[in-house]
């Protein structure tokens, strides 16, 4: 069932997002096509209420980011640095599935 959906967070990051550096605590910065939000976004909470997420958010690709872990930092090219704070996997069991991250400034 995954291979229905397989390649869509590449499409979403392509048609909704930028290039935005990544740097793991553990290895070289590197160069990510993903969405940086600054601004409040809404998401769908476990019981399907919806949730407003006030912090900066980030989303990226699992497959990009097999090593991601809190206090990872990111550059999203704006002239401020972001550590992870709070990690949503997703439900999904695509490999490319995106992650949420909620992110605090640097």
């Amino acid at each position: 069932m995954t291979g229905v959906f397989a390649g869509m967070a590449g499409v979403l990051s392509a048609a909704f997002g930028d290039v935005v550096t990544y740097m793991p605590k553990g290895g070289a910065p590197r160069e990510i096509q993903s969405i940086f939000r600054a601004a409040p976004i809404e998401i769908e909470g476990a019981d399907g209420t919806p949730i407003v997420i006030a912090a900066p958010t980030w989303r990226v690709s699992r497959d990009l980011v097999p090593e991601l872990a809190r206090d990872d930092r990111i550059d999203p090219g704006q002239g401020k640095i972001y550590r992870l704070a709070t990690i949503h996997p997703s439900g999904s069991p695509a490999a490319d599935a995106l992650i949420l991250c909620e992110l605090k400034e640097v």
